[in-house]
């Protein structure tokens, strides 16, 4: 491990997202913020949704960025030196070893995520206006969670940008993130699910449920959440799961 070298490397790569920090918080921010308003301040306003529904909703909607922000800050960049501009061969001629070179771009993945969830926050307080309950008299519990949601998100980006090809880029939206939005109990507790048993179940596979519940645990445990030990064990397990396939990936995708 050469520091001097990883920290150089993160310093380049946190220079490129402050230049472009407007159009990736557009990016990242914009659908989620669009939700916001449609279920959080029309939904709520016109009274087809009660008020309550904001403090349940905003945990999952940090979730969602925080994932898009993470998964895009890792994954579209990867596809592209790798395939098209063949900027990695660069990266591969630094004095650090090949899977450093991986590790370094999921901690730039995960401090994007971390600041795409964080400035959700007062992005959506503002949208949705008073009736919003955010606890944080769980700090710790907090920010353990959302680090592992920001390491999920970087870690899944780091393999899908080494398995996904650019002709598959839009295959990767509509069949992996799109499904994953709607079905991570992002917009609802997963409790709510209980009357579809099969599908109760079976969103379990999907790693943004835990990501949401756990997040809605930490800031707002008045509502229906799942346990946060779980979450924290399933993201956990996750995690580490993503990194062992992503760092595979991209040291046989480099040797090649």
């Amino acid at each position: 491990m050469n520091w001097k070298t990883f920290y150089a490397l993160l310093a380049r790569d946190g220079h490129v997202a402050r230049r472009n920090l407007l159009p990736t918080l557009l990016q990242n921010l914009l659908q989620p913020l669009l939700f916001t308003f449609v279920f959080g301040k029309v939904m709520t306003s016109s009274g087809i949704m009660p008020a309550a529904y904001k403090s349940m909703l905003l945990p999952g909607v940090m979730a969602i960025s925080m994932v898009l922000a993470g998964v895009q800050a890792v994954a579209m960049p990867l596809i592209t030196e790798f395939q098209f501009t063949r900027e990695i061969e660069d990266r591969l001629l630094a004095p650090i070893e090949i899977g450093w070179l991986a590790v370094e771009k999921v901690v730039a993945g995960m401090i994007q995520a971390m600041v795409a969830g964080l400035v959700v926050i007062p992005a959506a307080w503002l949208i949705m206006g008073s009736g919003v309950k955010l606890d944080f008299g769980r700090p710790v519990e907090f920010l353990l969670v959302a680090l592992l949601v920001a390491l999920f998100s970087s870690a899944g980006g780091l393999a899908l940008g080494c398995s996904v090809g650019q002709t598959q880029i839009g295959l990767m939206f509509s069949l992996v993130l799109a499904p994953m939005m709607m079905f991570g109990c992002a917009y609802y507790p997963w409790s709510a699910l209980e009357t579809f048993p099969i599908l109760h179940i079976a969103v379990l596979v999907n790693p943004l449920v835990y990501a949401s519940e756990g997040l809605r645990g930490a800031l707002v445990p008045q509502v229906p959440h799942m346990n946060t030990l779980v979450v924290i064990g399933a993201l956990a397990a996750i995690d580490l799961g993503l990194l062992f396939l992503g760092l595979k990936k991209f040291h046989q995708k480099a040797v090649s």
